[in-house]
């Protein structure tokens, strides 16, 4: 397979600057997830390092060579799309082979290749059927296939999930999950779901305007965000906020004031942080728990049950509040609810909304689905 590095990649359209000076380096047989809003570039980005763009400034080398002026077809990647895009007159396996046809493959040459991806794919079944015969998962793991038959150096990846339902998602994502470990690929993935992003990445690339705001395995991102764009787009549901204010600040962390009037000491390196100093406190949902001596109080506004765990929505200084709770909790829409976290849970954010250095290191951080692999192999 291959490496990618991209050395302060820049993309602009008239005078508008839509990538902005990006470094990023990608190893051999990491998945790699681009995620963020809508409209953050990542999908330029991923079309850049296709050849489908034109950069602007900066150099995309594969291998260690710089690939700018080569065209889509000379990089030797394969791009899977949102859109199926199959020939719907074609069989399964025609549609498999049609770009080794046109390469001059012999037939039986593809035959084997497309036999070999449908083998991979599960699709041995299915291969005389034409598209209009398909489910939306199949048609999506033909078009997979479509690309691992050319044997490419990177797959690319543009939102192909995007147009399946919620099951059939689920099941994709198991299935690229088990396909990048079948092929030991390295596979860049664009998507908007962070969802997608936290279960199948080896890291994940988080972009925003244009800008990578933070990059590391699904842990790290979860455990130690950068900022709190970053706390906010990853996990779900999101991470809440509150409004606090430092009562003092150490290198050994930082007492703050919650709404309310409740104290808690966060283990951060607070050794900057002032007397008075406004700042925000991240708790995720998952981590906040019904206490009746809680430091924080608030009557529910909504709930959610969703069998094992109940969503209970609260307003606090107008944040909207969530917490996930056992789905057995008895409270009703109207209650007033105290409730509660543990310190070492919790993140603290300034006012420019970067976050303050945890002094502890969490053990998963850094743990990827390679790291997985690798223990369960050892055991094995």
């Amino acid at each position: 397979m291959a490496t990618l590095q991209l050395d302060q990649v820049v993309k602009s359209f008239g005078d508008t600057q839509v990538i902005k000076g990006i470094d990023l380096d990608i190893q051999d047989q990491e998945f790699v997830v681009f995620v963020g809003p809508s409209g953050c570039g990542k999908s330029t980005l991923l079309r850049m390092i296709a050849g489908l763009e034109s950069t602007t400034a900066g150099d995309i080398n594969i291998d260690n060579q710089r690939v700018n002026e080569l065209g889509p077809a000379e990089r030797g990647l394969a791009m899977v799309f949102q859109s199926y895009a199959l020939y719907p007159h074609m069989t399964v396996e025609d549609n498999m082979g049609f770009s080794l046809k046109l390469a001059g493959v012999s037939r039986e040459d593809r035959r084997t290749k497309v036999m070999e991806a449908a083998r991979i794919l599960q699709l041995e079944p299915l291969l005389e059927r034409k598209p209009k015969a398909l489910s939306g998962g199949q048609r999506q793991r033909v078009a997979i296939g479509r690309a691992i038959v050319r044997n490419p150096r990177i797959f690319l990846f543009d939102e192909p999930l995007s147009n399946l339902d919620a099951a059939l998602r689920v099941q994709m994502r198991i299935e690229l999950a088990r396909l990048h470990e079948e092929l030991k690929a390295t596979m860049i993935y664009v998507t908007h779901d962070q969802i997608e992003a936290m279960t199948m990445a080896d890291k994940i690339v988080v972009l925003q305007g244009g800008v990578v705001e933070q990059v590391g395995s699904p842990m790290e991102l979860y455990h130690h965000p950068r900022n709190r764009f970053v706390a906010g787009f990853i996990g779900s549901p999101k991470m809440n906020f509150l409004n606090a204010v430092a009562e003092e600040g150490s290198a050994q962390g930082v007492t703050v004031r919650l709404p309310g009037g409740g104290s808690v000491s966060i283990p951060v390196d607070g050794g900057q942080v002032s007397e008075g100093q406004a700042l925000d406190v991240g708790v995720r949902p998952e981590h906040l728990r019904l206490d009746d001596s809680g430091p924080l109080k608030a009557q529910i506004n909504v709930i959610e049950r969703l069998g094992g765990q109940t969503s209970l929505y609260v307003e606090m200084d107008d944040e909207l509040i969530t917490l996930m709770v056992d789905g057995d909790v008895a409270h009703r829409v109207g209650d007033v609810v105290q409730f509660g976290f543990d310190p070492s849970r919790a993140h603290l954010f300034s006012a420019d909304g970067l976050a303050l250095q945890s002094l502890s290191r969490h053990p998963l951080a850094s743990l990827t689905r390679q790291d997985n692999r690798v223990a369960s192999e050892t055991e094995a």
